[in-house]
């Protein structure tokens, strides 16, 4: 499965690491740092965000979509570190551009977003050069959860956020079932 399984990817926990991915795909591509730095950003799934078109985030205070897997209607607030991206990288794009274009064009010789398969590889390259082990798609996404949590500590926050039924799902999800695991094993012997 592209992207790994929902429970085998891990969230990025340090945020020097975060900062040095930012910097590494801003390097190589805008299209790919504007990619990594929305799907930390919103939490969405990478499914629901490739569809996303300028006219989707232009002067917008929220992200309007209906998720795919759920197809539930979602608003997602967008945050001022984001907002500040968008502002950055939509300036000059027309507003039906997408905004993760492809070398792929469509009926109108337009080019089409790019595939989560190609989403995938963009990660798995960022895996290889920071030596990382478990980097997927959904990792975007529960770096996201991990870090909310971490600033709030508002479990219930996240469960809505990720349609989650229990706290225990929420806290697996963003890696902190394990998290609490390794560090309760420190120092433990018999």
């Amino acid at each position: 499965m592209w992207g790994g399984d929902m429970n085998t990817v891990q969230p990025i926990t340090k945020p020097e690491l975060l900062e040095a991915i930012k910097s590494y795909l801003k390097e190589k591509s805008d299209r790919d740092y504007f990619l990594f730095v929305m799907g930390i950003n919103i939490g969405l799934r990478i499914n629901d965000m490739l569809p996303l078109k300028v006219k989707d985030v232009r002067d917008r205070n929220q992200i309007v979509i209906r998720e795919r897997k759920t197809k539930k209607e979602k608003f997602i607030p967008i945050n001022a570190t984001l907002k500040k991206e968008i502002d950055r990288y939509v300036a000059g794009k027309k507003p039906n551009e997408y905004l993760f274009p492809s070398r792929q064009l469509d009926e109108n010789n337009l080019p089409k977003p790019i595939t989560r398969e190609r989403a995938y590889q963009i990660l798995q390259d960022v895996a290889e050069q920071f030596n990382l082990e478990q980097i997927g798609c959904h990792s975007m996404r529960k770096t996201f959860g991990y870090h909310l949590y971490e600033r709030t500590k508002d479990i219930a926050l996240l469960m809505y956020i990720f349609n989650h039924s229990t706290e225990s799902i929420t806290m697996r999800y963003i890696g902190k079932k394990q998290e609490h695991y390794a560090n309760a094993m420190k120092g433990f012997g018999l």
